[in-house]
């Protein structure tokens, strides 16, 4: 390795050094007030804080490390410029892409490592932040109830639309799914209104719920009083519910119950995920169109003395299959073969919710293994952008590259955001919309090293005035003058 490229290298280590560390710190205290709800009033200990910053921080460093590495190169090489090292450097023959040479090498082993990072460090981080953050919630139960989502509580399984008051104790539009011993969810309670009383040394939560009603699954010895009987309703002006939390605090930390989220996965598993939920998933379809088509059929209902064949003229309403003059037969059928309508479209919008989210998460599968090989690219292609705009635009520091730096990275994240949005909702692939900010940023930093190469500014003036100069000049009244 020449002087120049250890020079080059250490100074732009120094600096991404530098801005990876103040990076990475504002980062994590972002995620520490982001959690303060579950880590704040449980007595925690200051080390079981830090271990859980310790496990969530490895998933902030594919936004980290891109914004260090394009605000590094920035600085690097508009201080440089700014310094007319360049100037120097190309008065003896050193070429910019010769400048760039040990960097680019530098960053390819870069992206090496960080894929390998993405593929082991990553997911046990995310196995480990997730059931510990799991596992805190379970010490004080009155916190670990969140808005909108479902929230296990021992045998409860409870969804709150709201809550309010003092210590969030009072709770708006409740849903709790109670578990038999069985495991079973035979019990559904809904409720406009609840109240939370807690008292620190009673070893149950009581739960006090007001105008509900209480839904619990009948299950017959006959199967036809099953269909006449699904459920026995209760409704009530007041329900008191006490959930036992003897065991409830008595939590390991470190236990892992779940390891198999998509975040938690390898390449391999993922892969292996994947082609067992798309299986299931179109065995799930088939089986719903088999049982479908069956079902919503009305040709059962029509009499069979007139069958359809390819040389039978198809008649311009359904009613004149059915072969009688007496009207009440036809408005049967109609209002039979209506109600089967019916039924089959609510079966469709029952069955379109499961669906739906079961292709949401086979695309997570693809996005998550797609994302893992961008991650070798992209400090790459950021590295060129920044050195190319720092070369052109010749100014060093915090100020003008700072500025650069953060538009730039919020142009890239999103528009992967985007793209991940609409893959969620199966709008576009899942892998076009995992590559597409890289796919936008790969031309964007060959045009701006070609022009930074060729010590072009970074818009010329000339090419914007120039098109509409020859277009005036075209016009026989600018062509007299």
């Amino acid at each position: 390795m020449k002087i120049i490229d250890r020079y080059i290298l250490k100074s732009y280590l120094t600096r991404l050094a530098s801005v990876f560390t103040i990076c990475m710190f504002i980062f994590v205290i972002q995620t520490f007030w982001l959690f303060i709800d579950e880590l704040a009033g449980k007595g925690l200990d200051i080390l079981i804080i830090g271990k859980f910053l310790i496990y969530y921080s490895p998933k902030l460093i594919p936004l980290v490390l891109p914004l260090s590495v394009l605000l590094a190169s920035l600085m690097t090489f508009g201080s440089l410029s700014e310094n007319y090292e360049f100037a120097a450097m190309k008065s003896t023959g050193i070429s910019l892409q010769r400048a760039l040479l040990g960097l680019v090498i530098f960053h390819i082993a870069l992206g090496i490592g960080t894929f390998y990072f993405s593929n082991h460090v990553i997911p046990y981080g995310e196995l480990k932040s997730y059931n510990l953050r799991r596992n805190l919630a379970k010490l004080e139960p009155t916190l670990a109830i969140r808005e909108g989502i479902f929230n296990e509580i021992g045998m409860y399984n409870i969804k709150v639309k709201k809550k309010y008051g003092d210590n969030d104790r009072f709770l708006e539009d409740v849903i709790i799914h109670e578990y038999t011993p069985n495991k079973k969810n035979n019990i559904v309670i809904k409720a406009e209104r609840g109240e939370m009383k807690n008292e620190p040394t009673d070893p149950n939560l009581k739960l006090v719920l007001y105008n509900g009603n209480r839904y619990e699954e009948v299950i017959p010895k006959k199967v036809k009083d099953r269909e006449r009987i699904p459920h026995a309703k209760v409704a009530f002006e007041e329900y008191e519910m006490n959930i036992d939390l003897s065991q409830f605090n008595n939590v390991d930390l470190e236990e892992e119950k779940i390891t198999t989220s998509y975040r938690m996965q390898k390449i391999g598993q993922l892969r292996v995920s994947i082609d067992t939920l798309e299986t299931n998933f179109s065995q799930e379809k088939e089986v719903f169109n088999r049982n479908f088509s069956k079902s919503s059929m009305v040709t059962a209902l029509v009499k069979k003395e007139k069958k359809i064949t390819n040389n039978v003229s198809l008649p311009n309403h359904l009613l004149d299959f059915i072969v009688t003059d007496q009207n009440w037969k036809k408005i049967r059928v109609y209002d039979e073969s209506m109600s089967k309508i019916q039924n089959s479209l609510r079966d469709l919008n029952i069955k379109r919710v499961p669906f739906f989210a079961y292709q949401k998460l086979i695309n997570l599968h693809k996005i998550t293994l797609q994302e893992k090989y961008t991650l070798l690219f992209i400090s790459l292609l950021l590295f060129l952008i920044g050195a190319s705009l720092g070369a052109i635009i010749r100014k060093g520091g915090l100020g003008l590259p700072l500025v650069l730096s953060v538009i730039i990275f919020l142009t890239y994240h999103y528009i992967g955001l985007f793209g991940k949005n609409a893959a969620e909702d199966n709008s576009i692939s899942p892998i076009i919309a995992s590559w597409l900010s890289t796919l936008i940023l790969a031309p964007f930093s060959y045009i701006l090293t070609k022009r930074a190469s060729a010590d072009k500014g970074f818009v010329s003036l000339y090419d914007v005035y120039a098109p509409i100069l020859k277009l005036f000049k075209k016009i026989p009244f600018f062509k007299k003058s």
